[in-house]
Formats: C-alpha cells, sequence, structure tokens
C-alpha cells in the first residue's frame, strides 16, 4: 500500500471511529433523557387528579399536559359522538368520543372508552348515553398537530371516523354558542364502570418505546470494531515498513 493510499484509509477510518462514537454518545444521552420521561410521566399517572381549569392553566405553564390526572364535571353532547377505530383484548371496534360542556362553558373530548364494531350507533347501546350533569376522571392527552404516520388513512369527519386524534375536525359540526371555548386536549376517561357496561373505560395506552441502550451498544460496538481494524492497519504498515518489504493490506 501507498503512503497516499494508507493516509486515505487511515483518515476514513478515523472518520468514521468519531461518527460512531459520536453516535453511541447521542443514544446515551437519548436513553437519560427517555428514562427521566418515562419515570416523570409514571409518577404524573399516580398522581392526585387536578380540576379541569388546572389543567389548562399548567398546560398554558408548562405546554406538557400528557397523561396528567384531571377531573371535570359536565354535561355529554351525545349526539356529538366521534369514532375512533380501537381494539381492545383483541377485539375489534370503536373508542367514543364525546364532547363534553362544563360549567365554565368550556367543550372538552372525552374518550369514554371502547365499544364493539357492531354497536357503534348508539340507538343500540341507549343505556350507555348518559344525560345530565356528570362527574369525570381521567387522564389528560394532548391533541396531535398532525397525522403521527404516513401510512394512517386519513380521517373521515362527514361520518365521524378518526383513525388519529384530530382534535379541530372533531370539534366541526357541533353547534355551540360563541361563548363555548373548545379545550385544547383530550381526557380519557378511566375505568369506572359506565351505565350498561357500555363504553369501557380506561383505554389509555401508555407505550413509550425505549431502545437506546441497544442502539447505543450497537454503533459503540461497531466503533470498536473499527477501532481494531484500524489498529490492524496501522500495525500492518509498521512492520511492512520495519522489515523493509512493500507494505500490504
Amino acid at each position: 500500500m501507498s503512503r497516499g493510499r494508507f493516509l486515505f484509509a487511515l483518515a476514513l477510518c478515523i472518520v468514521g471511529i468519531t461518527i460512531l462514537m459520536g453516535l453511541g454518545t447521542w443514544q446515551v444521552e437519548r436513553l437519560q433523557w427517555k428514562e427521566a420521561l418515562i419515570e416523570r410521566i409514571e409518577t404524573r399517572i399516580h398522581g392526585a387528579p387536578i380540576s379541569l381549569d388546572e389543567a389548562i392553566a399548567l398546560r398554558a405553564e408548562t405546554g406538557d399536559i400528557d397523561y396528567q390526572p384531571v377531573t371535570l364535571t359536565g354535561r355529554f353532547l351525545n349526539d356529538g359522538e366521534r369514532y375512533f377505530l380501537s381494539t381492545y383484548e383483541g377485539q375489534a371496534g370503536w373508542n367514543v368520543f364525546t364532547p363534553l360542556v362544563t360549567p365554565e362553558d368550556r367543550m372538552v373530548f372525552v374518550n369514554r372508552g371502547f365499544v364493539p364494531y357492531e354497536l357503534r350507533d348508539p340507538a343500540k347501546r341507549p343505556q350507555s348515553l348518559v344525560e345530565g350533569t356528570v362527574s369525570i376522571t381521567g387522564l389528560a392527552r394532548e391533541a396531535p398537530e398532525e397525522k403521527p404516520g404516513y401510512f394512517l388513512p386519513d380521517n373521515d369527519p362527514a361520518k365521524d371516523t378518526f383513525f388519529w386524534r384530530d382534535l379541530p375536525a372533531m370539534a366541526e359540526g357541533i353547534a355551540l354558542g360563541s361563548d363555548i371555548r373548545l379545550v385544547p386536549f383530550f381526557v380519557d376517561a378511566d375505568d369506572t364502570p359506565n351505565p350498561g357496561g357500555l363504553p369501557v373505560g380506561g383505554q389509555t395506552v401508555v407505550t413509550i418505546p425505549n431502545n437506546h441502550l441497544q442502539y447505543a451498544i450497537t454503533w459503540y460496538g461497531i466503533g470498536v470494531v473499527l477501532i481494531v481494524m484500524t489498529g490492524m492497519l496501522v500495525v500492518n504498515r509498521w512492520r511492512s515498513r520495519h522489515d523493509g518489504r512493500p507494505g500490504s493490506a
């Protein structure tokens, strides 16, 4: 191997090692961030519920309301049900999102829970259409600003059918006075039984993937292999020069 080729190969190895170690370190930093996030969510989920007004103020202050336990009181607008395709214990169906209007003239969409696919029509489950004032405890959930994944189907607001939580689209078509304000997040109701057993509440899914340790090990492992290969390249070059023989890779 000529001197020029050796230096070029050595430079590539050094650049590769730097990139791989940088990626490994980045994944370690992401791991620390993710573990802190998971711990914060676990602590929050098991905390005492706060009022809707407190939740709105907390979100305005911190921008972070996900999984915060919330208690709210109001009346359901049952004719405003929206349906989110879902599953429960292996059964296909819908999560029923119903707008609730509070005495303070706020409207919040409550994910009341799961109904089987064939019971989407509220006429088939009249007991679930609670009238009058109700109190709900659940977890606040942020409303996505855009479709979470490219392969998700588009929502069909005209048929009240949703595949992702598009809050503005869900709110369309609900006739309310100008004094009613839409709360900018959802509330997933807890598993308190509903009349007639439907919807089945407590449908919040807390899944936070944390694969950063595996990624860090992978990047660092490849980096170590490249370090060893670089060392072999340098040693081979040194031996070739020391023995007075033409270098070989």
